[in-house]
């Protein structure tokens, strides 16, 4: 199901920034998920509220709230 495994990858992803922010590039490496994936889990984060958004010139990071 794939609301199952998108919760799976927000899962990982929380595990990873609890180290602290990074970029989505860097996330996605670290996470070895691939782009629609990671979007997916994000914006599951992001709507629970759990991350926020930082763009540096023209970066995209997130950290946990």
């Amino acid at each position: 199901m794939l609301s199952e495994r998108i919760g799976i990858n927000a899962g990982s992803i929380w595990s990873v920034l609890e180290n602290g922010e990074m970029s989505v590039k860097a996330l996605k490496k670290a996470t070895k998920l691939v782009e629609k994936d990671l979007n997916f889990a994000l914006g599951w984060l992001a709507r629970e509220g759990k991350v926020k958004f930082n763009e540096v010139e023209g970066e995209l990071f997130v950290a946990l709230v």
